[in-house]
């Protein structure tokens, strides 16, 4: 299925100025309600529109189904609780700044967007009011849509609410060697730009096919400009030189400023001062074993009340990076600007500096920390019955793994367990078995999708890649973490509090429609009565858990999920199934989580170090601009994971591998190989000898005069026939026949399109890779 843009190459049709005014009782019709969502995007929701058409009472359920149809035809999409139709911009997006008009205004075009889906809109960007500093050329901004006419060069109009990037100097490539006498050259990781001479007075060491970084320069004003050498990073088989390329390509803030290093080098240990001494109560770190920055700690113990018979007190200790990072600093400014940290195999880069994540702010074992503190009453049904925040003083009673502590639960103890299992680890224990209940009641959406990770060799290349156990440790350290964050949610929006909430929507109309017309292939149906719950989708997974068809199933109800983003405004977690929900938990590496921290402080009176006056109405910019740190992050986290299976696979070439198609589009396949996980390219041209029709509805390619198939989750046998490490792309040639007659299941209304058979010549150029990607769980 083509994947849906948020803006349109075409200008939509220009709305009539002004709609019919209505008495009450004078049902609007389709063309009036979609004239008003045009007039109003973003802006317009069931509401609104029960407001101007004045429609009151049993009318309104006509209306709400008037909406669900349209929503059904795809003429209006949902996002969050409003409406907009279908090629429209959000109110608030990034873009990048990639040229200037006639008259020298910048042109801009929406950073998230899907390259499937054609060319981007041109935006034409209006400057910041006042004397605040103004974007240029290769910046990126967030930006307001305007009503301000468009112009014969851009689709649409928007104004900077704010400048988020600079433009970065360097150039990153591969350094490469000539003929004697001649100089050596970069070959440019971006294929955009040219091959550049470099400068030979300091090379920095850099052998051919080094990665390095250089600085354009000129000779003169007129001369030849030269590259000259700033950074090596070394083999381009090394993951530090993969990452690399990864921060260069998604503009990650990496180096952090002298300012913000002085800031944190100078920040002092914290005092007790008024805080609260909690260094008694045996809180325990849980976590990889690897792990530098400690960010929470737990304990649990039974409730002696007896009013609330079996159940169970936790605790959960967050370090309080609020203390350090103060609003308006320059580790606030940088740690705003980078927004999470990025996590790469063997690397990490902080949001914030060491001196604050790994050392201040880390609840390090035997070590006094600062915390902010959530102290949770459950009865024995896992349902929460109070909670309460506190600023406090605490000292880990130790530093535990995952494994260790599961291994301890399960009597296997070593020097640091053997002493906790009795006091510490069986009561933590004890406590999550009644909060699985409340979990079990609650159903969240519970998808299996296993992560690989990789192993690296000592000299960064990979070794191995390995799908971790998923222990019942894990699920403990989360389930109290969901609950410490609804509790700071449910807190703040009691005290009436300014919010970043983590939402989660639910599937929009066509994706829904997407996944039910595949299920339909596969003889399974989603219910349709009742509103839409993660309940329907685990019904569904409980069916075919343990089958050849899990892994498929799970995958595609995961593609139809909406992002998880973060917003003033809550629409609730329909992941979670929960009504509210921010996040708290991890102020150390997500700057939602320092503003929710700030947000108690104030809201609670426990410190001066809280919500600056006037938060409320920066607050939706905040959230735009982390939700696409977040997705930036996600994206190159993904991408240097590709380069790196790439490299390790380049010397592969002809190997055959099994795996399955993860994903069909009219170009091709998009294969997964079972034991690595690495994803490649199937072109449609070097399929068979038939005419394939790529089959919207079951995701499979199917052979004009043979019938045969290939779906999504077929299993298959492949040849590897070329690698692409710079691109982290692989190409396979299929070997495994498809299946004859046609796709599983009866099937439905089939969408087909013709697509390619096989040709003299060479291969196809391969589609954007997002096609049949895996998405990040929200």
């Amino acid at each position: 299925m083509s994947a849906r843009r948020i803006g349109g190459a075409k200008k939509p049709a220009k709305p009539r100025s002004k709609n019919k005014v209505r008495t009450p009782g004078d049902f609007p019709s389709r063309e009036d309600i979609l004239a008003f969502v045009a007039e109003n995007p973003g802006k317009a929701g069931k509401r609104e529109i029960a407001r101007h058409f004045g429609i009151v009472g049993a009318a309104r359920i006509q209306l709400k189904k008037m909406l669900k149809d349209l929503g059904t035809e795809g003429l209006v999409e949902r996002r969050q609780k409003r409406l907009i139709r279908p090629g429209d911009l959000p109110p608030v997006f990034v873009v990048n700044l990639v040229a200037r008009d006639l008259d020298g205004e910048l042109l801009g075009e929406p950073v998230d967007w899907d390259d499937e889906a054609g060319a981007p809109p041109k935006i034409l960007v209006l400057p910041l009011k006042g004397k605040a500093p103004q974007p240029g050329l290769g910046d990126r901004a967030l930006v307001r849509l305007s009503e301000a006419e468009a112009t014969p060069e851009a689709e649409h109009t928007a104004r900077v609410i704010k400048v988020l990037e600079k433009k970065q100097d360097a150039v990153l490539g591969i350094f490469r060697t000539r003929g004697t006498g001649q100089p050596p050259y970069l070959e440019p990781i971006d294929r955009k730009q040219r091959e550049l001479d470099i400068d030979t007075q300091d090379t920095k060491d850099a052998q051919d096919g080094d990665l390095i970084s250089v600085q354009v320069v000129r000779t003169g004003r007129y001369g030849t400009a030269r590259g000259q050498v700033v950074e090596r990073f070394g083999s381009m088989k090394s993951e530090k030189a993969v990452s690399e390329i990864a921060l260069h390509t998604h503009a990650i803030r990496h180096v952090f400023p002298g300012d913000v290093e002085a800031e944190a080098e100078s920040a002092k240990p914290v005092s007790q001062g008024k805080r609260e001494d909690w260094r008694s109560i045996p809180l325990v770190t849980i976590d990889p074993p690897d792990a530098k920055d400690h960010d929470d700690a737990v304990f649990a113990e039974p409730d002696e009340d007896p009013d609330n018979a079996d159940g169970h007190i936790v605790y959960v200790a967050i370090a309080d990076v609020a203390h350090y990072v103060r609003p308006g600093s320059a580790l606030d400014r940088e740690a705003h600007l980078r927004g999470n940290s990025v996590y790469f195999p063997d690397r990490v880069i902080p949001m914030l500096p060491e001196r604050i994540s790994n050392d201040l702010c880390s609840l390090r074992e035997k070590e006094e920390r600062p915390a902010m503190a959530v102290r949770m009453i459950f009865g024995k049904d896992g349902r929460k019955r109070s909670h309460s925040f506190h600023r406090v003083i605490m000292r880990s009673a130790a530093k535990l793994s995952y494994l260790q502590a599961q291994k301890a639960i399960e009597g296997v103890t070593d020097e640091t367990t053997e002493t906790l299992v009795d006091g510490v680890l069986k009561p933590i224990w004890a406590a999550y078995e009644i909060l699985k209940r409340g979990r079990d009641n609650r159903e969240p959406l519970d998808l299996d999708i296993p992560e690989r990770k990789i192993k690296l060799k000592e000299d960064g290349t990979v070794d191995h890649v390995y799908v971790p156990e998923r222990l019942e440790a894990h699920k403990l350290i989360e389930e109290f973490m969901i609950q410490a964050n609804v509790a700071a949610a449910e807190t703040l929006e009691k005290k009436k509090s300014p919010l970043l909430y983590r939402i989660h929507d639910a599937s929009s109309p066509e994706k829904l429609e997407s996944l039910k017309e595949f299920l339909s292939t596969l003889d399974m149906k989603l219910p349709s009565s009742g509103g839409l719950r993660p309940a329907m989708f685990n019904g569904i997974l409980a069916k075919v858990k343990d089958t050849p068809q899990a892994h498929v199933i799970n995958e595609v109800i995961l593609r139809s999920q909406a992002q998880a983003e973060y917003h003033p405004d809550n629409i609730g977690h329909f992941g979670l199934n929960l009504k509210r929900y921010a996040h708290f938990t991890s102020p150390i590496r997500r700057y939602a989580d320092l503003i929710v921290h700030r947000g108690l402080i104030k809201a609670l009176g426990l410190g001066n170090d809280g919500l600056p006056d006037g938060i409320e109405t920066k607050l939706e910019a905040i959230g735009a601009e982390i939700s696409a740190a977040e997705r930036r992050a996600m994206l190159a986290e993904r991408d240097t994971v590709d380069r790196l299976m790439a490299l390790w696979m380049s010397d592969q070439i002809g190997a055959t591998f099994q795996g399955r198609i993860a994903g069909a589009v009219k170009s091709g396949l998009f294969i997964r190989l079972n034991d690595t996980g690495a994803d490649g390219f199937v072109p449609a041209s070097t399929i068979g000898l038939d005419y394939y029709r790529y089959d919207e509805s079951s995701h499979a390619l199917i052979g004009d005069k043979t019938g045969e198939t290939y779906q999504l989750g077929d299993s298959v046998e492949v040849k590897l026939v070329e690698a692409a490490p710079f691109a982290g792309a692989l190409r396979f040639e299929l070997l495994s026949p498809g299946r004859k007659g046609g796709k599983r299941g009866s099937g439905s209304k089939r969408k087909s399109f013709v697509t390619r058979s096989r040709r003299p010549g060479g291969p196809s150029k391969p589609p954007s890779r997002t096609g049949g990607r895996r998405k990040k769980p929200k």
